[in-house]
C-alpha cells in the first residue's frame, strides 16, 4: 500500500488541511528514508518497533526536540493506523509506544494595553496596505480565528446585516462568529480601499496583496511580527499568539469556557483549557483581593 493512498485518505476522508497533510507526508517519507539508509529496509510496512526506536534515538542525537519527535511519531501512528484499517498489517509497530516527556509549553498572550497600543496608537499608513494590515490584526484579535482561516476568508463570508462572519475551520467544520461594530466598520473601510486596486485577480477572497492576489500565511506572520515588534518585548509575536490573546482576554473578563470553545472552533474543552492559565492567575488576584480571610 503506497503512501499516496494514505495521503488520498487524509484528503478525501479525513478532510485534513493541506498544511497537515504535507507535514504527515514529510514525516513518513523521512522515516522511510531513514530505514532505507540505515537498515536497508525495502518497505516500512514490515518494520517492528525497534526500528522506530532507532529513529527516535537518531533524531534525539541530532538535537531534535521531544515535542518535534512526538509530532513525527504521531504522523507515523496515523500511517500505521491507516494500514490497519485497510488490512495491510495486523498490528501497528507503535501499539505500545509512549510519547516522550515534554516541558509544558505556555505562550504568553499580549496584554490589553499592548492591543490598545496596536489598534489605537500605531499610525497605520492611510493606503490599501495599511488598511489591510490593521484589518488582519483586528480580525485575528476580535474573532480568534486561525491564520489559515483568515487567509481563506471570502467576501461572501461577511454578513453585515447580521454582523457575523462564516469561517471554514479544520476538517471543513463551519462556524458563525459575531462581528464587533468596530470590526465591521474596518472591513467596510478596507473594501473601499480595495476597490481602488488596479487589478483584482482573486476577487472572491477578502484579504488581498496589492497585486490583487489572495494573501498567504507567511505574509500574515510577517505582518503580525512587524507591528507587534513596535509595542511588545515578547519573544514570540505570531498570529497564534493573537488567537491565544483573544481567548485569554475573554476568559479574564468573565466568558465561560464553553463559549470560548465554540468561538475558537475546538472539538473538545481540553483544547481550550490550554488558554486558561492566565485567567486562573487573574482569578487568584481577584480571590485574594476580595476574600475576607485574606489578611490585609
Amino acid at each position: 500500500m503506497s503512501v499516496d493512498a494514505f495521503i488520498s485518505y487524509l484528503q478525501l476522508e479525513k478532510n485534513y488541511s493541506r498544511h497537515t497533510i504535507l507535514a504527515y507526508e514529510r514525516d513518513v517519507a523521512e522515516f522511510s528514508n531513514f530505514c532505507e539508509t540505515h537498515h536497508e529496509v525495502e518497505s516500512i510496512i514490515d518494520i517492528g518497533y525497534p526500528m522506530v526506536r532507532n529513529w527516535i534515538v537518531h533524531l534525539s542525537g541530532n538535537e531534535v526536540s521531544n515535542r518535534t519527535i512526538n509530532r513525527k511519531i504521531s504522523s507515523l501512528r496515523a500511517y500505521y493506523r491507516f494500514l490497519l484499517k485497510v488490512g495491510q498489517i495486523s498490528v501497528s509497530p507503535l501499539a505500545k509506544h509512549k510519547a516522550l516527556k515534554t516541558d509544558k509549553k505556555i505562550e504568553v498572550p499580549f496584554s490589553e494595553h499592548e492591543m490598545e497600543e496596536i489598534l489605537q496608537e500605531i499610525p497605520f499608513t492611510d493606503d490599501f496596505e495599511g488598511t489591510r494590515d490593521k484589518l488582519m490584526i483586528e480580525l485575528l484579535y476580535a474573532t480568534g480565528i486561525r491564520r489559515a482561516e483568515l487567509v481563506n476568508l471570502k467576501v461572501g463570508d461577511i454578513d453585515f446585516s447580521q454582523n457575523v462572519i462564516k469561517v471554514l475551520g479544520k476538517r471543513n467544520k463551519e462556524r458563525i462568529l459575531p462581528l464587533l461594530p468596530a470590526t465591521a466598520h474596518l472591513i467596510k473601510s478596507y473594501m473601499e480601499s480595495r476597490s481602488q486596486l488596479e487589478k483584482v485577480q482573486d476577487p472572491h477572497y477578502l484579504l488581498l496583496t496589492k497585486q490583487g492576489l489572495k494573501i498567504y500565511e507567511t505574509l500574515v506572520y510577517r505582518t503580525i511580527n512587524k507591528y507587534f515588534s513596535l509595542v511588545s518585548p515578547k519573544v514570540k509575536k505570531s498570529p497564534h499568539v493573537l488567537r491565544h490573546t483573544f481567548a485569554t482576554h475573554l476568559l479574564n473578563r468573565g466568558a465561560d469556557l464553553n463559549s470560548v470553545k465554540e468561538l475558537l472552533g475546538h472539538s473538545s474543552l481540553a483544547s481550550t483549557q490550554v488558554y486558561t492559565h492566565n485567567s486562573i492567575a487573574e482569578l487568584k488576584k481577584v480571590h485574594r483581593k476580595a476574600h475576607p480571610r485574606n489578611k490585609k
